[in-house]
């Protein structure tokens, strides 16, 4: 697919990019690009394995600006990453993807953008904020999710560590992925080969001051999460320790109890008690004046 930068995107024929001062966006498959790149004139040769893409980068060649796009599907971040290609100088861009990503996004910005400046820049502007248009909605999610966890161990509730460690891993992933588009943004205003106009430049700048709010976000959250998961330690322990205090409790009880029974269990042939008609019934009774003192004792001291 290819698209004239107007006051909107208007899709063109591959002839009308070649015979227009106007600056296009062009969509190609890596077969397409394969057959066609020798005609945008851009003087590289851009590896068509999509799975050689890794990350999100940005890199300057003699006349061309090339790199790669690796983005994380919100609505499951720990899933492969989509990935495409991208090419471009100071008539226009190409994009070299076999996911459809970068057409539909394309496809949302000519539903809901018209400039009153076109321009490559603001294109690629409008291109990078569609990226991450839901992103601050999705922390605020997160965030809530996080605060009805804190809740659920601040009244003793079970709380969900699974669901926790993979939030801390979504966030993770957020923040790996805003600090690589913060670095292809910051590739893009340099503008080493001059492609971009210096009053366009802004337009990066928005991008990176909206990546640097975006990334402080993440950060804050996966200090929550790091936070709750040590508050919900210290939960566990407390718990534990309770637990703990009760059989300590109980052990120190029955230890005279059990000395008792040990005592006169040996059974000598004259331990007095044995013949005593009251031995039994004093025996019960020091049990439990025994037992209710330690338990008093154990009051008394706050341990129970």
């Amino acid at each position: 697919m290819f698209y004239l930068i107007e006051e909107t995107l208007n899709k063109a024929e591959r002839a009308q990019i070649r015979n227009t001062d106007k600056q296009y966006v062009a969509v190609l498959s890596s077969g397409e690009w394969i057959k066609n790149r020798d005609s945008f004139d851009m003087g590289i040769d851009i590896g068509s394995d999509i799975s050689e893409i890794f990350t999100t980068k940005a890199e300057v060649n003699y006349d061309s600006l090339t790199g790669s796009f690796s983005i994380p599907y919100r609505d499951r971040l720990s899933d492969d990453d989509c990935k495409f290609a991208f090419a471009l100088d100071e008539r226009g861009i190409v994009f070299i993807d076999d996911t459809g990503r970068a057409e539909e996004i394309i496809t949302n910005i000519r539903h809901t953008k018209k400039w009153k400046l076109p321009s490559l820049e603001r294109f690629i502007y409008d291109f990078l904020d569609q990226i991450v248009k839901d992103d601050l909605r999705l922390m605020e999610k997160y965030e809530c999710e996080l605060d009805s966890m804190e809740q659920a161990i601040t009244s003793e509730e079970e709380c969900p560590s699974e669901r926790l460690n993979e939030i801390r891993s979504d966030i993770r992933n957020l923040r790996i992925h805003y600090e690589q588009l913060m670095d292809l943004g910051q590739e893009f205003e340099e503008n080493e080969n001059n492609f971009f106009k210096q009053e366009n430049l802004r337009y990066f700048r928005l991008f990176l001051n909206r990546m640097a709010r975006l990334h402080d976000t993440s950060t804050s959250l996966r200090e929550y999460t790091i936070q709750i998961r040590d508050q919900y330690k210290a939960h566990l322990d407390i718990k534990q320790n309770r637990i703990m205090t009760v059989l300590t409790v109980v052990t120190a009880i029955f230890m005279p109890l059990t000395l008792i029974v040990g005592w006169y269990g040996m059974n000598f042939r004259y331990m007095p008690e044995l013949e005593w008609k009251w031995g039994y019934p004093v025996i019960i009774a020091v049990s439990i004046i025994v037992a209710a003192g330690c338990l008093l004792f154990f009051k008394k001291k706050k341990w129970l």
